[in-house]
């Protein structure tokens, strides 16, 4: 959230021992915590995009094994084993396209494998669970601090989707950069697209801003080629869902944003943690998420698309890494070529096998 006084936008409840979070398909209309007392109800909130954002996923991931480990009333370790398992595969099987939901998930499962009673694992999965959340909040803000010194003094920014606050435990990454390079005094004018689906830069990007007092303005995702070419943009940051060894993963329409920017000799930039790069695999090995045909084909109740039309609803598109000029991260600043800074990450931060 924008103000370190405010709620997170995903915690653990001690107390009730459920996992408490900000319901962003209700935004900007209405502003709700939710809880999710099962796994089944963790399910179906990351599938309605209720919980949404790479770092965001990857807490729910960590949380939901904390979730599915109190809450059974399996007394033998194997058998608490496979009911975890079996969780986590539910979850897992919500988001294909976002690495960090399986690199939660698998980081607090490694922890409960090597425990010696049911007990133990409890304990365990929940303080790794809470030690995820933490280490987000520290690695958005080194982030932000890295990536506030690639903007000038003055500028104006265009950003794609929501990499905020809602998007991790708080500040966020590629919108963290922006709130970094606001507090170290420069002048930043953001221009938010409104991100299919749905519209998650108007509804979430906006709000966010908005609220943080940053000054913001809405476009269509279609008209940022033409303000790049009138010259009314001087950088492009956007987060990732997931970063393999040759292309970001993103919202739809990031891709054109990066052609664009580089037709325009505008720097395009890329902020993510760590855990987001899955460096075993390259952009053909991803299975690339489809939405439902509803939220192209009506707009509330009424009809957009005649019934016999077919819909393609891609939610994500893939940003070959040449068109990338820098990817901020938590351990720095990485720049072409890639290869070589990709080592540098596999020696400083485990990734995902």
């Amino acid at each position: 959230m924008p103000e370190s006084e405010e709620p997170y936008t995903i915690a653990w409840d001690a107390e009730t021992e459920c996992i408490v979070y900000i319901d962003q398909a209700l935004l900007p209309g209405r502003y709700e915590q939710m809880r999710c007392a099962t796994v089944d109800d963790l399910a179906r909130a990351i599938g309605r995009l209720e919980i949404r954002g790479a770092p965001a996923l990857g807490i729910a991931g960590a949380m939901g094994v904390a979730l599915e480990a109190v809450r059974s009333t399996e007394t033998d370790l194997e058998r608490f084993l496979d009911e975890i398992g079996r969780a986590a595969d539910l979850l897992r099987s919500t988001r294909p396209t976002a690495v960090n939901l399986a690199w939660g998930i698998e980081r607090v499962q490694r922890k409960v494998a090597m425990t010696a009673s049911v007990a133990e694992a409890k304990a365990i999965a929940v303080a790794e669970a809470n030690a995820v959340a933490e280490e987000d909040e520290l690695t958005c803000r080194r982030l932000g601090a890295f990536g506030e010194e690639l903007f000038p003094d003055r500028c104006t920014v265009l950003t794609h989707c929501n990499a905020g606050a809602l998007a991790c435990r708080c500040w966020g990454t590629a919108l963290g950069v922006i709130r970094s390079a606001v507090a170290a005094g420069k002048s930043v004018r953001v221009i938010a697209c409104e991100t299919r689906p749905l519209n998650q830069g108007s509804r979430l990007t906006c709000w966010e801003l908005a609220r943080a007092r940053i000054d913001v303005t809405l476009i269509p995702d279609s008209s940022a080629a033409y303000l790049m070419r009138k010259g009314e943009l001087d950088l492009v940051i956007v987060g990732a869902d997931r970063i393999t060894k040759d292309a970001v993963f993103n919202k739809i329409g990031t891709y054109m944003h990066a052609v664009a920017a580089r037709h325009h000799s505008i720097p395009f930039y890329v902020a993510a943690p760590v855990s987001t790069f899955d460096l075993a695999r390259r952009e053909l090995d991803i299975t690339v998420e489809e939405r439902d045909r509803s939220e192209l084909a009506y707009c509330g109740d009424r009809m957009l698309v005649p019934d016999d039309v077919k819909v393609l609803n891609y939610a994500f598109d893939a940003t070959p890494l040449d068109l990338v000029d820098a990817i901020v991260t938590e351990i720095g600043v990485l720049r072409p070529p890639y290869a070589e800074s990709f080592r540098l990450i596999g020696k400083k931060r485990e990734i995902r096998p």
